[in-house]
C-alpha cells in the first residue's frame, strides 16, 4: 500500500487564538483561513485547525492521509476486517473516507 501522512488536524476550542499560537509563536505559514478551518505550511504535511465539539474535544488530534487510488484501499482495508466511518465521497472536490483503527481512533483518508 502506497500511503502518506498529508495532515495533522489539531481541535481547538479557539481558532483565532490558535492561529495565533502557530503563525506567530512557532511560525508557520498560514495557508488558508475560514471560519471552521484554517491550514498552515509545514513542509510534505499539512497541520489543520479545526473547532472543537463533543467528538473530537479540544487538544485532540486526527491523522489524515493520501493514497493514489481511494476506492482500491477502501476494498483492502474492507477485506482486512477494518470499520469505515465515512465511505468515499466527494468532498471539497476531492474523495475523502474515514476508518478506524483497531484501538478505535478514526483516520481520514483521500485520494482519487
Amino acid at each position: 500500500m502506497d500511503i502518506q501522512l498529508s495532515y495533522v488536524i489539531c481541535f481547538v476550542d479557539n481558532q483565532d487564538e490558535a492561529i495565533r499560537f502557530f503563525r506567530d509563536t512557532l511560525g508557520f505559514t498560514l495557508r488558508f483561513q475560514a471560519a471552521d478551518w484554517a491550514e498552515f505550511t509545514t513542509g510534505e504535511t499539512t497541520l489543520a485547525l479545526h473547532p472543537a465539539s463533543p467528538k473530537n474535544p479540544a487538544g485532540t488530534y486526527q491523522l489524515g492521509f493520501r493514497v493514489p487510488d481511494l476506492a482500491r484501499f477502501h476494498e483492502q482495508m474492507v477485506a482486512k476486517d477494518y470499520q469505515f466511518t465515512r465511505p468515499p465521497e466527494l468532498e471539497f472536490g476531492e474523495k475523502i473516507a474515514s476508518f478506524v483503527d483497531a484501538h478505535g481512533v478514526e483516520y481520514s483518508v483521500g485520494g482519487k
